[in-house]
């Protein structure tokens, strides 16, 4: 059975404000709800390796979900980060912090790592998902066109591959293109397959 007709079954919860995830996951014609905002503390130790701080975000922010999960309840977290030479590159708080960010990943390689956390009343699956970039040299005229145009501020690294900069600026990936926009849906769609086949 297709896994959108499993999914009628049960209520699959997407607590994320991410228009690019709603938007994933309505291209696997997955039927969701989007739970309301809510606080989380995105903070994770000092010491934690880079690659393992988004699978840990996206536990955070399913235990921070304020509402009881009722028995046939899939709550689905994620969270993105990107992994240039400096370490973890967040979502920039203004221009010059974009256009740091962009400065630091022109002409060099960098990876994406989406972490998803996948839980219901009985149980609870976490995974990773990474992809490698590489970007063209970019120049400052071409810096500062990005980030006035389309103010990538929500955005991990300050970019987001499905806009102008995608097109212009990213030479190859390696691993999946819908990961570095934020969510893995390929791996989504198997992991929450395996995930109900298991209650």
């Amino acid at each position: 059975m297709l896994l959108n007709e499993q999914l009628k079954s049960y209520r699959l919860i997407l607590a994320s404000q991410s228009p690019r995830r709603r938007e994933l996951l309505e291209g696997c014609a997955l039927r969701f709800e989007l739970a309301d905002r809510y606080p989380c503390d995105e903070i994770y130790p000092a010491t934690l390796p880079a690659e393992e701080v988004p699978a840990y975000l996206s536990r955070l922010k399913s235990e921070a979900y304020p509402a009881p999960l009722a028995p046939t309840d899939i709550l689905l977290t994620a969270d993105t980060v990107v992994i240039g030479e400096e370490g973890v590159l967040g979502k920039p708080h203004d221009r010059a912090q974009a256009y740091a960010m962009l400065r630091s990943l022109s002409g060099r390689s960098h990876k994406v790592v989406t972490g998803v956390t996948l839980r219901s009343a009985t149980q609870t699956k976490t995974f990773s998902s990474e992809s490698k970039v590489w970007f063209w040299a970019l120049s400052d005229e071409e810096i500062y066109h990005y980030i006035d145009t389309y103010r990538p501020y929500d955005k991990a690294g300050a970019y987001g591959i499905q806009e102008w900069i995608g097109y212009t600026a990213i030479e190859r990936i390696e691993g999946s293109f819908y990961n570095v926009m934020g969510l893995p849906v390929q791996r989504v769609y198997t992991e929450l397959n395996n995930f109900i086949n298991k209650n």
